[in-house]
């Protein structure tokens, strides 16, 4: 005769520390936006497009109901963020070399000799230094620390099957 195994321990043990955190990759997640970046001090990119990917992780203790947060929370929050960016182009407004000015109608924006203008409908106008993956990325992140509740989030924003840039950020303890 087998002896029975031992039974589940019917609480956690609480010598053992744990965290917890939920991810979300949802197909839904995805941002088709134009943007151009400056590289290697003075290289400016030409005008281009890009078909974003995003996946979130948000840790934090688990509630009441045994969750870090309702999957549909997130969901919506992180769709909300993606479809503000969706057919729209992305210009950073901390640039140091690139200028973005806009009025009622239009954006220009221009970098050296270059010039480009946009309808203002079309523009997303981001306080961020350049449009990277990794700074689009921190973009979202914050974003998506305002709207839930959360010690942490981490964002990854693939802008090309597998060049993926990832910002994790944390609320001051």
């Amino acid at each position: 005769m087998n002896p029975s195994p031992d039974p589940l321990p019917t609480t956690p043990n609480p010598a053992i520390a744990a965290s917890y955190r939920v991810r979300l990759a949802k197909e839904q997640f995805v941002f088709c936006a134009a943007h151009f970046i400056t590289y290697a001090g003075d290289v400016c990119e030409p005008l281009h497009g890009h078909n974003y990917r995003v996946e979130v992780q948000v840790e934090g203790p688990l509630d009441e109901n045994h969750y870090v947060l309702d999957f549909i929370a997130v969901r919506d929050a992180v769709q909300k963020i993606t479809l503000g960016l969706d057919h729209r182009v992305l210009l950073p407004t901390l640039h140091p070399q690139i200028r973005v000015a806009a009025d009622q109608r239009e954006v220009t924006a221009t970098f050296e000799d270059r010039r480009w203008v946009f309808p203002l409908s079309d523009c997303v106008l981001l306080p961020i230094a350049n449009t990277t993956a990794e700074l689009l990325a921190r973009w979202i992140g914050e974003r998506l620390l305002e709207s839930i509740h959360a010690c942490s989030v981490e964002v990854s924003v693939d802008e090309c099957d597998g060049q993926v840039g990832v910002c994790r950020l944390s609320h001051p303890r």
